[in-house]
């Protein structure tokens, strides 16, 4: 069961490795854990932790608010981060102090980027592999690239993941990829959403308003 044709190039995106603060935690006892960093996500809605110039020594992501880790040592869920708290900040907190102890090894960003999938040219599935095949999620699907093809949004590897994770579109109105969430982009209370749509404004709130039915 698949939707829409992606009209684009097969580009990988990748990581930016200068994204995100340098973040210098405290020594723990006897084990000094190391400064690291979180990347932009890649395309799989993963955000790498990265020590040194380029060893990333895990991937985290988010899944109905629970945060994995993906590490040498595998997959790990972390649950919920404690309130007030951002996810990234708690897997990437973790995976520091779990490298510091040597329980887990780093990873090359070259390697992580070789084994990155690349975006698909062709049809996309309707449901992210991780959804169950059921009525309820086919509908919530179809909605939900009802409401991309409206606002002129593209995904770009998966299908509907659910409105409450993440989700790596492509702006079909400049160049910006990313992961959104669905219940952000499909407005509230009989509302359209945010014509600022993600980090940067896109194109203008007065043009996107302009060329997006939906707004008028």
């Amino acid at each position: 069961m698949t939707t829409q044709l992606l009209e684009r190039p097969a580009t990988v995106t990748v990581p930016d490795t200068e994204a995100g603060r340098l973040i210098v935690p405290a020594t723990e006892g006897s084990t000094t854990v190391p400064t690291y960093r979180v990347g932009a996500p890649d395309i799989q809605c993963r955000y790498p932790v990265i020590v040194g110039e380029d060893q990333v020594i895990g991937r985290a992501y988010r899944w109905h608010r629970d945060w994995f880790v993906l590490t040498t040592a595998g997959e790990h869920n972390l649950r919920r981060p404690p309130k007030g708290t951002p996810g990234t900040d708690m897997a990437a907190a973790h995976l520091a102090q779990q490298y510091a102890a040597g329980r887990i090894g780093a990873v090359p960003l070259d390697q992580v980027l070789a084994e990155a999938p690349t975006p698909l040219c062709g049809p996309v599935p309707l449901l992210h592999p991780r959804m169950p095949v059921n009525d309820r999620n086919i509908e919530g699907a179809q909605i939900a690239f009802a409401g991309l093809r409206a606002h002129h949004w593209r995904a770009v590897l998966t299908g509907f993941p659910g409105s409450d994770n993440h989700w790596f579109l492509s702006c079909e109105l400049c160049p910006w990829e990313g992961p959104k969430f669905w219940s952000h982009l499909r407005g509230r209370n009989g509302e359209p959403p945010s014509a600022r749509r993600h980090k940067g404004g896109c194109i203008g709130e007065d043009k996107v308003r302009r060329l997006i039915t939906a707004y008028h």
